[in-house]
């Protein structure tokens, strides 16, 4: 396949649904909306290669076949709308290099202080949940970033510092953004373009 400087999907199909193809240049966000269980969550699973699918991805010219699941989900990163947990406190689910400077900006831009690394995770509240999730993914730097509802549980100031900080992240880091919302005045903020999914393909919504 031609080198491109992004993620491309090309006949992805999964379950019932697809095929889906798409290209989303470096540094570009797409918004994705459409009704409920329609299979948005599981487009984004689908790219993410964590269900099985037909059809391929492409990351800069690279299938997603030609590596192995959990190496190109370092680059091809899923924020799902519920974060999962596994250890007792905030801190454990990080990488030591979290004391880098730009992470610790991160960490203010979302609201936190370097303290929320001894936080018991039952202590955390849903929306302290999701932005500490999409932490936990920005610090790795991936190429590519799948959101699946990143702000639903966000109250007015946060969904304004949430789309602030990914615009950023786009921009700086070069990183292609797929963001799936039911919120269409949202998507048309964030995003360049916006696609309602179907069960058979993709359709652009015009602003």
């Amino acid at each position: 396949m031609e080198n491109i400087d992004g993620l491309s999907l090309v006949n992805l199909s999964f379950l019932k649904n697809g095929p889906y193809s798409l290209t989303i240049e470096a540094g570009e966000c797409i918004g994705l909306t459409g009704k409920s269980g329609v299979g948005k969550s599981q487009l984004l699973r689908a790219v993410a290669d964590v269900i099985a699918h037909k059809g391929d991805c492409y990351l800069n010219g690279t299938s997603c076949l030609e590596l192995s699941p959990p190496k190109w989900r370092t680059m091809v990163a899923m924020v799902p709308a519920e974060s999962f947990w596994w250890y007792d406190t905030v801190g454990s689910h990080f990488d030591p290099k979290l004391e880098r400077v730009d992470s610790l900006e991160l960490l203010g831009k979302l609201g936190f202080t370097s303290d929320v690394m001894s936080w018991q995770i039952s202590r955390l509240s849903t929306g302290e949940r999701q932005r500490l999730a999409l932490l936990r993914t920005l610090v790795t730097d991936p190429k590519v970033l799948l959101l699946d509802e990143p702000t639903a549980s966000l109250d007015k100031k946060m969904v304004d510092a949430v789309e602030q900080l990914l615009a950023d992240i786009c921009l700086l880091r070069r990183t292609a953004c797929l963001w799936v919302s039911h919120d269409l005045d949202q998507l048309f903020r964030v995003a360049g373009r916006v696609f309602r999914v179907e069960q058979d393909g993709l359709t652009e919504e015009a602003c």
